[in-house]
């Protein structure tokens, strides 16, 4: 099904395919060429809620440390991206992989005016998504209680990427650099760092969580107890999937 979208999308916009990339929770993503030879990347999205606002947060960033988006079709959930080469992931390619992050931030935290906010997201992740699902536990409580806590106190909201860690980032050419597969949300600054704080490919251990909690505070100026808090109810929020585990040591660590 996703070959025969893509090869559709492809006619409609004059595309040559190449070779897909590994399938993955993101969707269907495969190598393209514009009509005049330019490289792109064909991403058939997954319609999932995290990400339905992918190709808006790509707009607003615009190509400022991020991947720049060159055409959309929300009806068919696709969009064409500029192509990363040679598209090393951060993880594996950078000599300080949290310095990289910490100087993307800034960057993608602009005016998040038409995005979901953290509150709204809050309150489903409550009503509807995991923690409302999740048996009354001592962990649960902990989340929920920091939930209600933080959410209607929060700073200034700016636009954030929910799941910016060291594989979200890629090599490219037209920066060293460039953010992909945005999860936006309109949130303070300091509910950002919730994935790098459990980015496992930077080091999964207690004493590499907090170094990179203490760091990323320290050097964008935000509050360390917000962005603990934050982290705990995030990760408790996405506890399941095939790193349950090593996310529930994360909230080990923090608590």
């Amino acid at each position: 099904m996703s070959e025969t979208l893509a090869a559709a999308v492809a006619r409609d916009w004059e595309l040559r395919l190449g070779d897909p990339y590994p399938r993955g929770a993101a969707g269907y993503v495969v190598r393209a060429e514009l009509a005049d030879g330019t490289p792109a990347v064909l991403k058939l999205q997954h319609s999932h809620r995290e990400d339905e606002h992918e190709a808006d947060a790509l707009e607003r960033w615009a190509g400022d440390g991020a991947v720049r988006l060159l055409r959309r079709d929300d009806e068919r959930h696709a969009l064409l991206l500029e192509r990363c080469e040679p598209g090393t992931p951060l993880s594996e390619g950078a000599g300080d992989p949290l310095g990289v992050l910490i100087g993307s931030l800034p960057r993608l935290w602009k005016d998040a005016t038409g995005f979901r906010t953290l509150a709204e997201e809050a309150a489903w992740w409550l009503e509807e998504g995991d923690l409302a699902h999740m048996p009354e536990s001592p962990r649960r409580n902990e989340a929920t209680s920091l939930l209600r806590e933080l959410a209607p106190t929060q700073g200034e909201l700016v636009l954030v990427h929910q799941d910016l860690h060291a594989d979200n980032v890629l090599a490219a050419e037209r920066e060293p650099w460039l953010v992909i597969d945005p999860k936006p949300l309109a949130a303070e600054r300091e509910f950002a760092v919730a994935p790098i704080v459990r980015s496992f490919e930077l080091g999964h251990s207690r004493r590499d969580a907090l170094l990179r909690l203490d760091r990323l505070c320290a050097e964008l100026g935000l509050d360390r107890e917000r962005a603990r808090g934050w982290t705990i109810v995030q990760t408790t929020a996405w506890l399941g999937g095939e790193r349950e585990a090593m996310r529930r040591e994360v909230l080990e660590w923090l608590s």
